[in-house]
C-alpha cells in the first residue's frame, strides 16, 4: 500500500531554492513594479527580470507545466502543485517561472492540438517568454455559457472571416496573438459547432474598444478588454486542433488553469495567514499581545485548519490529474476544488484584515486586494454556482432514489424490521 504525504528529497532541495529565490529575488519586483507583469519587458524591468529567469532555467524549474516532448519539464502536477503555493506569494513569479496565466493554458492547448507551424511560430516563443498571449473566448451575453456565443468565423476561400465580440480578454492589450473561440457552423450543436484560431494580434478589423480595470485598479489600467471583430481575416491554417473542436480544447485548457489558480491560492492564503501571525504577536492591546487574545486565536486555528484541508484537496486532486492524465475524468473534483478556492482566500484574507485593524483595510498592506480577488476567482474561469452544479451532478450519477415510493432507505423501522429477519436464527427468544 503506498500512503504517502512526502516530497522527494531532490524535488525539496528544488522547493527550498524556489522559496528562497521568491522571497529574496521575486517578492520585491511587486514592490518595485507593481500590475506590470504582463507588460514587455523593456528597460530597467527587462534587466533585472531576465538574469532572474535564467536562474530558474538553470534549476530545471521553467515551464515545468509541459512534458520534455512538447517544451517543458514535465514535472506533472503535484511537482507543480508543491512549486506554484510557493510562486503564488509574488505576482511576478509566474513570470520569472515561464507558467504565468493565460499562457500556460494557451501553451498547453498549443502544445497539445497545434501543428508544427503553429507550435514553431506561437509556442517556442511563449514558452520562452519572448512574448504574451490571450484568450478570446468569453462575450458579453454569453459569459459562463459558451453555447450563447455568437461571434462567427466564415470560411471564404482559402480564408476564414472573424466576426463578433469578444469580452474580458485579459491581457489583450499586451499580446503578440489571441486564441478567438467561435461559431464555424450554426446549424449543429454549439459543442460540435465551435472552433478556435491563432490570430496575430495586429491583424486587420482588430479593434480593442476598451480595456477594463478590477476594483482594486486604478482608474485607466485595466486588462480586460472588450473587443470587436470586424471581418477579421485569418488563412485556412489558422484553426487550432480542427474545425468544430473547440469544446474539447477548452476543456484541456480551463481544467488545467482552474488547478492552477487553486494551487497559486495556497500561496496567496499562507502569505496572509503569515501576515496574520506576525501582527497577532507583534500588536499588544490592554496589556497583552493579540496572539494571547482567545478570539485572535480562534481565527489562527480556523485558518490553519481551512489552508490544511484545501492544500490536501489541490494536492489529491493534482495526484489524480497525474494518475489518469485526463482532465475530464477528473472534472467533477476540479469543479470542487474551483468552487470552494474563493472562500478559503477570503476567509483567511478577512481575519488578517481584522487582526491588523484599520491598516489591514488600506492600499499599504495587501490583504484587501486579497479579499477582492478572491471575489474575482469566484468567477473566472467559470462562476462558483456552475462548478457547485457540475459536482452535484456528478456525484448524484454514483447514487440512486429509494427503492421504496415512500420511505428513504435509512428509515430506521424499516431497516430494525430487516435487521430482525437476517438474525432470526440467531436471536430466537431473545428478541
Amino acid at each position: 500500500m503506498a500512503w504517502d504525504f512526502e516530497t522527494e528529497p531532490e524535488y525539496q532541495v528544488k522547493l527550498d531554492w524556489a522559496d528562497a529565490f521568491v522571497r529574496e529575488e521575486v517578492e520585491p519586483l511587486d514592490v518595485q513594479w507593481p500590475r506590470l507583469q504582463f507588460t514587455a519587458l523593456e528597460g530597467a524591468r527587462k534587466k533585472a527580470i531576465e538574469p532572474l529567469k535564467e536562474q530558474v532555467r538553470r534549476q530545471g524549474l521553467y515551464a515545468t507545466h509541459l512534458t520534455p516532448e512538447l517544451g517543458g519539464q514535465g514535472h506533472g502536477q503535484v511537482k507543480l502543485a508543491l512549486l506554484n503555493e510557493i510562486l503564488g506569494r509574488a505576482s511576478w513569479a509566474p513570470v520569472v517561472f515561464g507558467c504565468q496565466a493565460p499562457d500556460t493554458g494557451n501553451a498547453e492547448i498549443i502544445a497539445h492540438y497545434g501543428t508544427d507551424e503553429q507550435k514553431k511560430r506561437y509556442l517556442e516563443p511563449l514558452l520562452n517568454g519572448e512574448l504574451f498571449s490571450c484568450y478570446a473566448m468569453t462575450e458579453p451575453l454569453g459569459g459562463a455559457d459558451p453555447t450563447q456565443f455568437v461571434t462567427r468565423a466564415t470560411r471564404d476561400g482559402e480564408e476564414w472571416v472573424i466576426s463578433g465580440w469578444k469580452y474580458f480578454a485579459s491581457n489583450a492589450r499586451t499580446a503578440s496573438f489571441y486564441i478567438v473561440m467561435a461559431v464555424t457552423n450554426p446549424d449543429v450543436s454549439a459543442y460540435q459547432g465551435m472552433s478556435m484560431f491563432l490570430v496575430p494580434a495586429d491583424t486587420p478589423g482588430i479593434d480593442i474598444v476598451r480595456n477594463q480595470g478590477l476594483a482594486m485598479d486604478p482608474e485607466g489600467e485595466g486588462t480586460h478588454a472588450l473587443i470587436h471583430f470586424e471581418d477579421v481575416r485569418v488563412p485556412a491554417d489558422a484553426v487550432l486542433g480542427g474545425e468544430g473542436q473547440a469544446f474539447a480544447i477548452a476543456q484541456t485548457r480551463l481544467g488545467g488553469g482552474r488547478i492552477h489558480h487553486a494551487m497559486r491560492t495556497i500561496g496567496q492564503a499562507q502569505k496572509a495567514l503569515d501576515m496574520l501571525c506576525e501582527r497577532a504577536l507583534s500588536r499588544k492591546t490592554q496589556g497583552t499581545p493579540l496572539a494571547e487574545k482567545q478570539f485572535v486565536q480562534g481565527y489562527i486555528a480556523d485558518s490553519y485548519a481551512q489552508l490544511l484541508q484545501f492544500r490536501l484537496m489541490v494536492l489529491y486532486v493534482a495526484w489524480s490529474i497525474d494518475k489518469h492524465n485526463d482532465y475530464r475524468r477528473v472534472r467533477k473534483d476540479i469543479s470542487a476544488v474551483k468552487a470552494v478556492m474563493p472562500g478559503v482566500l477570503h476567509d483567511i484574507a478577512w481575519r488578517a484584515v481584522q487582526v491588523h485593524g484599520a491598516l489591514g483595510v488600506t492600499n499599504e498592506m495587501p490583504l484587501f486586494q486579497s479579499m477582492l480577488g478572491a471575489s474575482i476567482m469566484g468567477l473566472s474561469d467559470g462562476p462558483t454556482e456552475v462548478h457547485k452544479v457540475t459536482v452535484a451532478r456528478q456525484v448524484l450519477r454514483g447514487h440512486r432514489p429509494s427503492d421504496d415510493e415512500i420511505w428513504p432507505s435509512g428509515w430506521l423501522p424499516k431497516r430494525r424490521e430487516d435487521a430482525a429477519k437476517k438474525y432470526a436464527h440467531l436471536l430466537g427468544d431473545d428478541q
